[in-house]
């Protein structure tokens, strides 16, 4: 269930007020919910304001002037004689989202669209309750969260099996990557580096896609290699679980230095070392 409010004006607060009469309330609502959420005619406010909200003003007809919906919730309800008052927070974290887009997901968001003889959901001011999970339909319709326009982050689900290696594109760190594959490969996976694949034109792509197809990302710092930030700081933003290493305590940046690594040295007992620590985190990860 979700309020659906829509106002004469612009909404260009993050907060406001919206003032409706009452023969405005539960337009375009069906009979079976305003009975439950106005029982004997007599509005349930908490009920009500425990739902999310999509507010929005009228749908223009002239494509120029595109209206745009937010979300966010009802945060007080007050009635007068002839008016109801309703107080929204939006959600700072949810960007705008057009009404024709929400307009083309009417039958999953049950709006009403407009007709011959009515004006439907969005022509027209009023407050309706719709029945449809709103967070549902937005996740899986890719719509209520910023895409980044970089790169495009791929629909493949994760490869429980993989795990990515980030480290600077430079022969000194075969060997290195040689004790990542083996310690890899003893724990039932495989191991693979940017430089090992060519799927895309552009590279960044491509080190987006093994980024967020790994069930593990492994990043070495050595050297405070711009890109290898990068893309720890992507594979963070994802949600995935990192293995940081370096060779120095002053690879680490600041802000990461809060977070476990392994220290190793490029020699052979400490990659001996290196080769135990990441086995160890690796089995932790995997088990959990």
């Amino acid at each position: 269930m979700f309020n659906f409010l829509v106002i004469a004006s612009d909404i260009t607060s993050s907060r406001g007020i919206v003032t409706l009469g009452k023969d405005r309330v539960f337009g375009c609502t069906n009979t079976d919910i305003e009975m439950k959420y106005a029982p004997e005619g007599v509005l349930d406010q908490p009920a009500l304001m425990s739902l999310p909200l999509v507010i929005t003003n009228e749908s223009s007809s002239d494509p120029a002037f595109r209206a745009f919906a937010r979300v966010g919730a009802i945060t007080k309800i007050r009635r007068d004689d002839s008016n109801y008052h309703i107080e929204y927070l939006l959600d700072s974290n949810i960007p705008p989202i057009a009404n024709d887009v929400l307009e083309s997901l009417g039958p999953q968001l049950n709006f009403v669209p407009a007709g011959r003889r009515s004006w439907g959901d969005f022509h027209t001011n009023h407050w309706a309750v719709k029945d449809a999970d709103l967070f549902r339909v937005l996740y899986t319709e890719g719509l209520g969260h910023r895409q980044p326009t970089v790169f495009t982050l791929p629909q493949e689900p994760v490869d429980p099996n993989l795990v990515s290696v980030m480290m600077p594109f430079d022969g000194g760190f075969n060997g290195v990557f040689a004790v990542l594959q083996s310690v890899v490969s003893a724990a039932g996976m495989r191991c693979l580096r940017a430089d090992n694949i060519w799927e895309h034109h552009v590279l960044i792509q491509d080190v987006v896609k093994l980024i967020a197809s790994a069930r593990i990302v492994i990043c070495d710092l050595t050297g405070k290699n711009a890109n290898v930030f990068y893309e720890a700081g992507i594979a963070h933003a994802l949600g995935q679980d990192v293995i940081l290493i370096a060779q120095h305590e002053t690879d680490i940046p600041f802000d990461l230095r809060h977070i476990r690594y392994v220290k190793y040295l490029n020699n052979e007992e400490g990659l001996r070392v290196l080769a135990e620590s990441v086995g160890k985190r690796l089995q932790s990860l995997v088990s959990k």
